[in-house]
């Protein structure tokens, strides 16, 4: 991973809101939410919250009695979900998933959605959220299968290989896409000091848009993929959005396109 690879700065958080959550965010939101609702669940922590789709989900889907922090290591990111609001209050909060700024046990359940990617050490982010849980709560986090079962990402990525074949960008493939081994997860909690083993299941769902430029917009403009982009050739963003909604529109038609998105959703306790 990169170091542009974290960066969600500029217009990016609100290209990432209005099309990227909708596109591929808020199914696996929902299902977050139902599987917190399942807990008995008082006080809960959210890390890498990004814009908020899933903060959103939960403080609609709780009791009101639930205390929420949600968190992420970006302000512009926060900035863009506190914008944007939840149906009751939520405190939000910047803080590293690497060090978190929470005592030991203070939580029943720490939930994170597409964060654990993007973590430079992952068990030692997990840890974090172990420690700050209470004996038996629940750590809940999903990230997103490889690549190549996610359609629309896939087709991105192809299509800015033509754009730069020397050095093509491999933000999707490498980062959102790369943590998808199970049993690497497994092993990576294990080192966080987790002692029960992981409960693990792969949801599929579909992603939908009225037009092949909504994703080719969203994923090149709307995620670092941008930084990538830009630090090839600055002058060129529009033509390599051009080229990702061709190849979607190749392959998905060059009206209202859906394509395949798929996921896998962790449960853990401490």
């Amino acid at each position: 991973m990169t170091d542009t690879d974290k960066l969600f700065a500029g217009s990016i958080p609100k290209l990432y809101e209005t099309l990227l959550v909708p596109l591929i965010f808020a199914p696996y939101a929902a299902d977050l939410a139902a599987r917190s609702r399942s807990n008995n669940v008082t006080r809960l922590l959210e890390i890498a919250a990004g814009t908020g789709v899933v903060t959103r989900a939960l403080a609609s889907g709780l009791d009101q009695s639930v205390s929420i922090i949600a968190t992420d290591l970006n302000q512009a990111m926060l900035d863009q979900a506190a914008a944007v609001g939840t149906a009751r209050p939520v405190a939000w909060r910047q803080a590293d998933a690497m060090a978190l700024p929470f005592g030991d046990g203070e939580f029943d359940t720490v939930v994170c959605q597409f964060g654990a990617m993007f973590f430079p050490d992952r068990p030692k982010a997990f840890s974090e959220a172990r420690r700050v849980l209470q004996p038996g709560g629940v750590f809940l986090f999903n990230v997103w299968d490889r690549i190549e079962e996610n359609e629309f990402a896939e087709a991105v990525t192809n299509a800015l290989e033509t754009v730069f074949p020397e050095n093509p960008p491999r933000f999707l493939a490498r980062t959102p896409h790369g943590y998808h081994d199970t049993g690497t997860i497994e092993r990576d909690l294990s080192a966080a000091g987790f002692l029960e083993p992981p409960h693990i299941v792969t949801v599929a769902a579909r992603s939908r848009a009225v037009s092949p430029r909504i994703p080719a917009v969203a994923y090149c403009q709307g995620t670092p993929l941008r930084n990538e982009i830009e630090a090839r050739d600055a002058s060129r963003l529009n033509e390599a959005t051009d080229v990702a909604e061709r190849f979607i529109a190749q392959r998905f038609g060059s009206g209202a396109v859906d394509g395949k998105i798929q996921a896998h959703v962790v449960t853990v306790r401490a």
